[in-house]
Formats: structure tokens, sequence, C-alpha cells
């Protein structure tokens, strides 16, 4: 009987030892985390403010019809480029160069029966001089003279519109660019003032329309008075499949004044486009590049952690990982402007972020090999 009891003690003692032994590793030290750090530094980053634009072409004209009449030829094919000049639609020419050549006749028949009045009336001012005609005929003779030069005149406004009839009758292009899909073809009856033929847009340079706010209006102001070289690019196109269009812009002008309901600014940029790869109505991003005159800290955005819309990032001080709340600016590619909360020459984490909080030990490692930078 005092056998068992006795064994019975030591196994209790020897349970009571391993629990002790375990509660002892319990409350030891977790290990340091292992992390990798990166120096603070000031740097001069250079990164572009965007902006939605649309592509607008500096030149584009509605064709529209000035006279009645059926479409006698059409001289292109839609979507050519065409010259200043070109010739583009006709509209029933025998129609208007017969009026053109009966106004014309009739602006002869006007003056020469102009001639023979005027000569009629001189005759008989020197017959009246000589008292050989009565008063009454000098009279009519004269009133003769004023109705054939009303005659004149009114043959001549007719002629005049006889011939802008004629020349409205052919459509040229009015300057070099893109004509568009014809909304009309060839045999369709037409009304002056009514009908619009087709659109023609110019293709180089052309123009993209973007708006800012208008707090911003000095610091583009400024950058209006810059004087740019061709390759300057203070101006760039992000088109929507990411590229970056080859050739930089400038700025054409800044519209007269602030649109009150919006607060905004429309700035036309102008752009070289000789592959015609801008097309009017387009969507784009305007890049405006944006340098800072003094130095900033920049960080590696994987640096950054935000908890409830504030930022923050570790630093490591007598290895331990401190949080150090910050204000972030401008992303820079894969880094960001640090506006507060760090001082160039701390040691901030990069890698290991996710095991930390605030006074965690952390043991400083090797960066990991980054295989893009080879």
């Amino acid at each position: 009987m005092n056998n068992k009891i006795q064994q019975s003690i030591y196994g209790f003692l020897i349970l009571l030892f391993i629990a002790s032994c375990g509660g002892a590793k319990q409350n030891a030290m977790p290990p340091a985390a292992s992390v990798v750090t990166d120096t603070v530094e000031l740097k001069d980053p250079v990164y572009y403010d965007v902006y939605p634009g649309n592509v607008v072409a500096l030149n584009n004209v509605d064709l529209n019809c000035e006279v009645s009449g059926f479409i006698t030829e059409i001289y292109f094919q839609d979507g050519q480029q065409v010259q200043k000049g070109q010739k583009l639609y006709e509209i029933e020419q025998s129609k208007y160069q017969a009026a053109y050549s009966s106004a014309d006749a009739a602006l002869k028949i006007a003056q020469a029966n102009l001639e023979k009045t005027r000569k009629d009336s001189e005759r008989y001012k020197q017959l009246g001089e000589k008292g050989m005609t009565t008063q009454q005929r000098l009279e009519y003779s004269e009133a003769d003279l004023e109705t054939a030069q009303s005659q004149v005149v009114a043959a001549k406004a007719n002629l005049t519109r006889a011939q802008i009839d004629l020349q409205h009758a052919t459509i040229y292009a009015p300057f070099d660019g893109t004509i568009g899909i014809s909304l009309v073809k060839k045999g369709a009856f037409v009304t002056a003032g009514q009908t619009k033929l087709n659109t023609v847009s110019s293709n180089n340079p052309i123009a993209i329309d973007f708006v800012i706010n208008e707090k911003e209006i000095p610091h583009f102001t400024e950058l209006e008075g810059r004087k740019l070289s061709k390759t300057d690019s203070l101006f760039t196109i992000a088109l929507s499949d990411k590229s970056i269009y080859p050739y930089p812009g400038k700025i054409l002008f800044l519209d007269r004044a602030v649109d009150m309901q919006t607060g905004t600014l429309k700035i036309r940029l102008e752009f070289p486009n000789p592959k015609r790869a801008l097309k009017d109505g387009m969507s784009c991003n305007i890049r405006v590049e944006n340098k800072h005159a003094d130095k900033v800290i920049v960080v590696p955005n994987k640096a950054i952690t935000e908890q409830m819309g504030e930022y923050f990032v570790y630093v490591v001080e007598q290895d331990t990982a401190r949080q150090h709340k910050v204000k972030i600016g401008k992303v820079v590619g894969k880094n960001i402007v640090i506006q507060e909360g760090l001082t160039a020459g701390e040691q901030i984490i990069v890698e290991g972020i996710q095991k930390l909080r605030d006074g965690v030990a952390v043991q400083v490692g090797a960066p990991k090999t980054d295989a893009s930078k080879k």
C-alpha cells in the first residue's frame, strides 16, 4: 500500500516537472523577425501629372451644299487624304452654267442699251442747247439714261449671283486633311442650306484638349511661357493601350475664362501627327512632367502600410521595428514621395513587413536579388 502511494507521488512530481518545463519554454522571448531594410535618401524624382484628354482637329469643317440639284460627280474615296482646292462634289453643272450664260448675255444687252441711251442723251442735250428740241424730250432722255444704268447694275448683280451659284455647284477641299464617309451618293438630290455632304478634318498638327483646376492656372501659365525644344518631353500622351505617343507637344493656348460651374479651365495642346495616328475624337491621357525644385524623400511602395486610411513605415531603431506615421505624395513608378514623417539616413524596413508590429525585435538580413535589375 505504501509503495502504491509512493509511486503516485513520484508520478505527480514528474508531471509537475514536465509542466513547469513547458511553461518556461512558453515564457521565453520570441526570436527576432528577419527583415530587409533600405536607407532613406533625398532624391530628384521625375513624375507625371495625368489628365484625361480628347483629340481635336485644329480644322474641322462640315461640307454643306449652297445650291440645290442632283449630285452628278463624286471625286474622292471615303476616308481619303485630300489637298486644299481638290474637287470633291459636283452638282448639275449644266443647269448653273446655263443660268450664268443667260445672266452674262443679259448684262451685255443692258450695257449695249446703256451705251445707246447715253449717246441719245448727249445728242438731245446738244440739240437742247441749240433750241432744236423740247425740254420734255431732254427730261425723257435723262430718265432713259438713268433706267439703262439701273438695268446694267441689276444685270451685273444677276451675273454675280449666277456666277456664285455656278461656283457653289462644285465643292472643293477647304484645306489639307482627311475627308470622311460621304453622306450622299451620286444621283442624290440635295437642297441648298439643308443637306450635309461630308466633313473634312485636318491631320497634322493636331490638338488635344483637357481641363485643369483653377488652382493650377499659375503653374500652367508658367509652363506656357517656357521655350521648348522639339524633343522636350514636358507634355506627352499615354494612349489607350498604355503606350506612349512618340512625339512631345506644346501648349497652344489656355482658354479665355474659367468655367464658373466646374471651376476648371480648358487647355489646348498641339502635337505633331505625321503618321495620322491621332484621330479626331480619340480619348487619351495627357502626361505633364513634374519636377521638384528641391530634393525630396522617396521610398519603395512596398515599404508603406495602410491602416484606417493612414499610412505608416517601419523604421529600425536599436534592433526594434518602430512604426512611423507618414504623409505620402506622388507615386513615381515603384516608389512614392514622402512629404512628412521620415528623415534622410533612417533605416526603413522594405521586406518582412507582414510579420511585424510596433516594438518587435528585428534582425536585418541581406536584400533578395532583383532579377529585373540584372
